[in-house]
């Protein structure tokens, strides 16, 4: 199980794209796996053949445990240990075979005295034996190492298993389909209409199992609101010349609708410049020091199905209007799409969250650890205003919201880095130098 995240320690393998005894090359997408963070497709790392799968989907493995085997031409999978003694034990009994007389004396033997027992002890005593036999059939049963892990972690009897491997053999597919029927048994019962003390109430229906994502996410926000101390500051745009920005690039004719400039991209390239003039904004905490960042490392969050990732766009501060535009819309799309690499959605030195799309006039972000603040920017609306003449005229605003972390930034620091963000974007012009 590779390890696809800098906090991830286990992983779910979600799907197979290519099964045993495909070739395979290097860089070809073989597997879905769904890591904390997100459900990434796996490229193999070399050529060659996908000889064994150890790990069928739907398993949940720690990182570093083995899901598959891809081979050379003709390579075989390595055998365990354990399972090259299982294949030598079926050889030794063949000694015993030398004095075949003496083998059948003693058995009749055998057989005498434990038909005296039998007779001396009362027929309730008799039945008891059974259960040594069914230990003894167990042990015997030919199973896979794998297999036999799995049924330990799973609670299935290998001896209730029918195997489908070579000889009879239980396989690590016949441990878990085993486990289904189990666990299938129970639920049958339990739909039976039986009034109970603890019936589920309207709206507890349903119980959805946390995915790797969310899991993250749960932890990742109690690290945030526990340890570090937030504090907000929250400003209103005069968005009329961002607007009348917008609409000139429009009439202008600038292109398809994937190449447009956006509002949101004008927002991003404001909070990357904002952080180039104030440059002590764009830090973290790190135990008994403040980490001052050289490059503006720019987090952008997205939201998909399963959660929210947010791709980071580097060196934002060396790339202008259009570049960072065509980079969040192609990290966008393929982070909803799955197809990001793990070192996209890592680090940033800060993130910009824009729910304005979604109708949400103002809000209020957790900081993603370690960094010190996150925006959070609302939609533009129409309302009135005051201008400089004192008249009420309709005028255009947006509501942003700086979440700071106040071991690294305080309310003056925070107020000079908002005073230059609103400077950049109500005069857009210096945005397009």
């Amino acid at each position: 199980m590779p390890k696809l995240s800098d906090t991830m320690t286990e992983g779910t393998l979600v799907a197979w794209k290519k099964k045993k005894g495909d070739k395979v090359s290097s860089g070809e997408v073989i597997a879905e796996i769904e890591t904390d963070k997100a459900t990434m497709e796996w490229e193999s790392p070399e050529d060659g053949m996908l000889t064994e799968i150890y790990v069928e989907e739907g398993g949940r493995v720690n990182v570093g445990d083995k899901i598959a085997f891809i081979g050379g031409e003709g390579e075989e999978a390595p055998v365990e240990a354990e399972e090259k003694k299982k294949e030598e034990e079926p050889k030794t009994p063949e000694k015993k075979e030398e004095k075949p007389k003496e083998a059948k004396a003693e058995k009749k033997e055998e057989e005498k005295a434990a038909a005296a027992k039998v007779e001396k002890k009362p027929p309730a005593e008799t039945e008891k034996p059974a259960p040594k036999v069914e230990k003894g059939e167990e042990a015997r049963v030919k199973a896979s190492p794998v297999a036999r892990r799995v049924a330990v972690e799973l609670g299935v009897d290998l001896a209730s298993v029918q195997g489908t491997g070579p000889d009879g053999r239980v396989t690590e597919t016949d441990v878990r389909a085993a486990a289904k029927l189990k666990t299938a048994a129970p639920q049958k019962t339990a739909a039976a209409p039986k009034p109970t003390a603890q019936a589920a109430r309207p709206g507890e229906s349903t119980r959805i199992n946390l995915s790797g994502m969310r899991k993250i996410i749960a932890q990742r926000l109690v690290e945030s609101l526990g340890p570090v101390p937030h504090f907000y500051l929250t400003v209103d745009i005069d968005a009329g010349p961002l607007m009348a920005a917008r609409e000139e690039l429009k009439s202008a004719g600038e292109g398809s609708e994937e190449s447009k400039i956006t509002v949101n991209d004008f927002v991003l390239k404001a909070a990357v410049e904002a952080a180039v003039k104030v440059p002590r904004a764009n830090a973290s905490f790190d135990g008994d020091a403040i980490v001052q960042y050289a490059d503006v490392d720019l987090g952008v969050a997205v939201a998909i199905e399963d959660g929210l990732l947010t791709p980071v766009v580097r060196a934002a501060q060396s790339k202008s209007l259009r570049e960072i535009s065509e980079l969040v819309k192609d990290l966008a799309h393929r982070a909803r799409n799955k197809r990001m690499k793990p070192e996209e959605f890592q680090g940033g030195t800060f993130t910009v969250s824009n729910l304005g799309g979604m109708a949400i006039d103002s809000f209020s972000a957790v900081i993603n650890p370690p960094q010190g603040f996150i925006l959070a920017i609302g939609r533009i609306t129409k309302t009135p205003v005051i201008d400089d003449r004192d008249q009420i005229v309709a005028g255009h605003r947006m509501t942003i919201t700086m979440s700071c972390d106040h071991r690294v930034i305080d309310g003056a620091l925070g107020a000079a880095y908002l005073k230059e963000l609103r400077h950049l974007l109500e005069n857009p012009a210096l945005l397009l130098v």
